[in-house]
């Protein structure tokens, strides 16, 4: 449906430009006024609903300032096409002239300001206040001002076509005032902003003013993140860690090096710095840091690993049996930090490149607070939460079920009497068209047997719990620290926080997915793409998982539920078994899904679960024990290699006192 109306727009808007040269050449003024109408609303309604063909459109040198320019040209033709009198016609050239002229100058200001109010680092949970920084711009002048900029032409347009109408003009002249006008109040105004961003400190002060909180502060274990595309389909293997690091003994600091990172990171109160440039980074007063975790393998991974005083530990973002998961670049770090032993012996698989002694077992302490089957209430119908991976960077590494057999799988399970929450790995349909396909395909045949079966009642009750979800999300961004303004208004507002905060986070987010579930009913399938409701919440509503080769597998292991995983390539089960560790306490579904009806029983009947044993071992070995708990492994790990750290540091400081040359001459 959102498909068609778009489309429809899309025609709308082209016809209408055509319209208009049609209608200014003929002439016919209610053409023209119809067609301009449908061009500025259908042009307004796609930069909302379809920003991707806006912005193809500006690939081919239609962008909005052309189709503005476009409309203008066409609005004169009109006027001399009808005999408007040369001085309107002098006029409203002039005034549009002017416009456009003014609207490039009020860009350069714009992006003078905002060059000017770059700073080179951006933190969270720092006060800064000492640093004068201005505030930002208004959001009026600021935000969108090419968009508004041109439609500052409105009053002149609607005054000219008035006044062709009328036969009289002065609805013209009060147009063409009204958009002088305030168009020159709009270009002093923000020229009034250039003069205040004069006030900007300079680069040492930031630095001098970020490093004496940190002196204070002291940290002593760095999470650090990279990735060269950061949004919110990257952020959650740095969230992921963040309630772990807030647990330890050590003082935690989170550096991240690509600006975008700060619009999707999580509440907390552990002190963040942003720093996109390698130099400045090497400026940072770091030299307690004792210990470095880096979630990810990423290029921009060698600037903080270049810190010799320092240890580093790759932590990753979740424990799976795909290769990224046993890389060979991880032997460039100290340690590697494993839940289990499966852990450990993936990395032994691979021969000759990481010691044993490198690796260590910590359990995977994000995963506590999923419930275990024992504590699980089923509902009316059996819940299958069907999560697939995304396609991988290329085809050696595509392990997901969606383009061989992701359509026929939930068309089966339609046919089963089951409950359906469908979360797909969000960069699903980054590299694979097949694999986009259907993935929409899927949420269209959930969308329309919900249409089957939901009663009204069921829309209107979440209709009614739709604005308290609304309210607690936003109370939740409030917590997070994040503001809505540039990157020198965050450092501005940056403070201290008040850690009673977390309770309140905690509790909020509680609050938010107790309504979404009852809200929601308990036959409703569901499309999960947001961040709420989080995965592990999902792990919680759902009976039995569906999945493919992932760490989402592994980490439903800790609930010690029945689940799938998907053998898309038929291979023999003892072989598919012999290659992937997780499968040891997993049903395994053919490509045609022909077991599919057998698995199920396992949820409809839980006594006739074959593998309900071999899962309680697979979780041991995949996670660990569950005593010492993961939390107090991870933090021990820590401070062991801090201390070991500390240890090596002090001993190299002994060795080069003694193997220090005698400063002064001995006399003869």
């Amino acid at each position: 449906m959102r498909g068609t109306i778009d489309l429809l727009l899309v025609l709308l808007l082209g016809v209408g430009f055509v319209a208009l040269p049609v209608s200014a050449l003929l002439p016919s003024l209610w053409g023209f006024v119809a067609a301009s109408a449908v061009t500025y609303a259908a042009d307004e309604v796609l930069h909302v609903r379809a920003p991707t063909f806006v912005r193809r459109l500006a690939a081919l040198h239609l962008d909005r300032t052309m189709r503005f320019a476009v409309r203008t040209v066409m609005l004169l033709a009109l006027a001399s096409r009808m005999d408007a009198p040369g001085v309107v016609l002098v006029t409203a050239l002039a005034v549009f002239s002017g416009h456009f002229a003014m609207m490039m100058l009020y860009t350069a200001v714009h992006h003078a300001v905002r060059r000017r109010r770059m700073l080179p680092l951006v933190v969270r949970n720092l006060d800064l206040s000492e640093l004068p920084i201005p505030r930002q711009p208004p959001a009026l002048l600021y935000r969108r001002h090419l968009r508004k900029l041109l439609h500052l032409d409105l009053p002149a347009h609607a005054g000219l076509l008035a006044a062709l109408v009328a036969g009289s003009w002065e609805p013209a002249w009060a147009g063409f005032a009204v958009t002088a006008a305030v168009t020159v109040a709009a270009v002093l105004a923000v020229l009034g902003q250039y003069r205040r961003t004069r006030r900007m400190p300079a680069r040492d002060e930031v630095f001098a003013a970020v490093n004496r909180q940190l002196e204070l502060y002291r940290p002593q274990v760095a999470l650090y993140f990279s990735f060269a595309a950061v949004s919110r389909d990257f952020m959650y293997q740095v969230n992921m860690w963040i309630e772990t690091l807030e647990g330890l003994d050590l003082r935690p600091v989170i550096i991240l090096r690509e600006g975008a990172s700060f619009r999707h990171l999580n509440r907390t109160w552990i002190p963040v710095v942003c720093v996109p440039k390698a130099d400045d980074l090497a400026e940072l007063e770091l030299s307690g840091v004792r210990v470095v975790l880096y979630p990810g393998n990423a290029g921009k991974n060698v600037h903080m690993l270049r810190v010799a005083e320092a240890k580093h530990v790759f932590i990753g973002h979740g424990d799976s049996d795909k290769l990224a998961s046993s890389n060979r670049v991880s032997k460039v770090y100290d340690e590697i930090w494993v839940a289990g032993r499966a852990g450990r012996d993936r990395y032994r698989r691979v021969r000759h490149a990481i010691s044993d002694s490198a690796i260590v077992e910590v359990g995977r302490p994000q995963l506590s607070p999923i419930r275990l089957q024992a504590e699980h209430v089923p509902g009316p119908l059996p819940v299958v939460l069907y999560a697939p991976t995304w396609e991988g960077w290329s085809d050696d590494d595509c392990h997901t079920s969606l383009i061989p057999m992701g359509v026929p799988l939930v068309e089966r399970l339609l046919t089963e009497n089951v409950r359906i929450i469908y979360k797909p790995h969000p960069l699903t349909g980054k590299r694979s068209a097949e694999a986009a396909a259907a993935d929409r395909t899927i949420r269209e045949l959930l969308r329309a047997d919900n249409e089957r079966h939901d009663p009204a009642a069921a829309q209107a009750e979440i209709a009614t719990a739709r604005p308290r979800l609304r309210e607690i999300q936003a109370r939740l961004d409030e917590l997070t620290g994040r503001h809505g303004g540039d990157d020198a208004e965050q450092v501005r507002e940056a403070r201290v926080p008040d850690r009673a905060g977390a309770a309140e986070w905690q509790e909020l987010h509680a609050d938010w997915h107790r309504i979404f579930w009852e809200s929601r009913g308990a036959v409703r399938h569901h499309v999960i793409l947001r961040q709420l409701p989080h995965l592990y919440e999902c792990f919680d509503q759902a009976d039995i998982l569906i999945s493919d080769v992932s760490s989402v597998v592994a980490d439903f292991v800790a609930s010690l539920k029945p689940y799938v995983l998907t053998n898309a390539h038929d291979l023999p089960d003892e072989e598919f078994r012999a290659a992937y560790t997780t499968a040891g306490g997993a049903y395994l579904l053919d490509r045609e899904c022909h077991r599919l009806p057998e698995i199920l029983d396992s949820v409809r009947a839980p006594h006739t679960d074959p593998l309900a044993a071999a899962r309680r071992t697979l979780k041991e070995y995949v996670l660990g024990p569950d005593r010492p708990t993961s939390m107090e492994r991870f933090n021990a790990a820590a401070n062991a290699l801090a201390a070991k750290g500390e240890a090596e540091r002090a001993e190299a400081a002994t060795e080069a006192r003694q193997e220090a040359p005698a400063t002064a001459p001995q006399r003869t």
